[in-house]
């Protein structure tokens, strides 16, 4: 089976370099496009102000963030690592989430997530659907997948969605569609190999005595040969 992560994160602004944090990170297991129902959650303190634009797109104040673990604490990046493995990761836009979880585990001394796994559903839009919108919200409603269970952003609400998107991006239902052959190969063929036996409650003869001693005459004066009729119970 192709495991994959899907990872979403929200941070404290648009680049690292000018010291902004992840304060959220979600990654959500699928195995063959369909969720396994395996997620990994956590808030982070950034050890840093939350800007008001910030907040305003996913909610997480300062103060609600404030004594949460840091990306470095054993909780979140063993956790992290440890739930991803050497599997790709899937996300929205993958450059800047890439950008900054690399760089929390360059500052914690960890080895950087190489690029070569990261898979971007953006990019992946981009050639779908070439011109158009293609925002997380923007592929949601043209997928028709509900945004009603998010009022802001959050990382795990939006890794559920991009599971979805994924899924259609790569063959959606059609893909669905594909797998109906190949079970109901699979079910004629155990049917195939199921072994028979006996009934287990005989069914009552239809025939009277009468008819019954009519063909067995029929059998023994006309065909001479009664092989047949006794081979099947008859």
């Amino acid at each position: 089976m192709a495991r994959e992560i899907v990872l979403d994160t929200e941070t404290t602004g648009f680049e690292p370099r000018e010291g902004h944090r992840l304060v959220e990170l979600a990654c959500l297991e699928i195995e063959d496009f369909v969720p396994t129902g395996r997620t990994f959650h956590c808030y982070i303190d950034p050890e840093r102000d939350m800007p008001p634009d910030a907040e305003k797109v996913h909610g997480l104040s300062a103060a609600f963030l404030r004594g949460k673990p840091k990306f470095a604490d054993s909780e979140v990046v063993e956790a992290f690592l440890d739930f991803v493995g050497d599997a790709n990761i899937v996300a929205h836009n993958a450059t800047f989430d890439r950008t900054f979880v690399n760089f929390e585990l360059g500052l914690c001394g960890r080895v950087e997530i190489c690029e070569t796994r990261w898979v971007d559903t953006l990019a992946l839009a981009r050639v779908r659907f070439p011109g158009m919108a293609n925002s997380l919200d923007a592929l949601c409603r043209r997928f028709k997948i509900s945004l009603a269970d998010r009022e802001k952003h959050g990382a795990l609400i939006d890794a559920r969605l991009l599971a979805d998107v994924y899924l259609e991006l790569k063959g959606g239902r059609e893909r669905k569609l594909e797998l109906a052959p190949a079970i109901m190969a699979q079910a004629v063929g155990a049917a195939r190999q199921a072994a028979y036996g006996a009934r287990p409650r005989p069914l009552a003869f239809r025939s009277t005595d009468a008819e019954r001693e009519r063909h067995a005459a029929f059998v023994r004066d006309v065909v001479k040969s009664d092989t047949l009729w006794k081979k099947h119970g008859l």
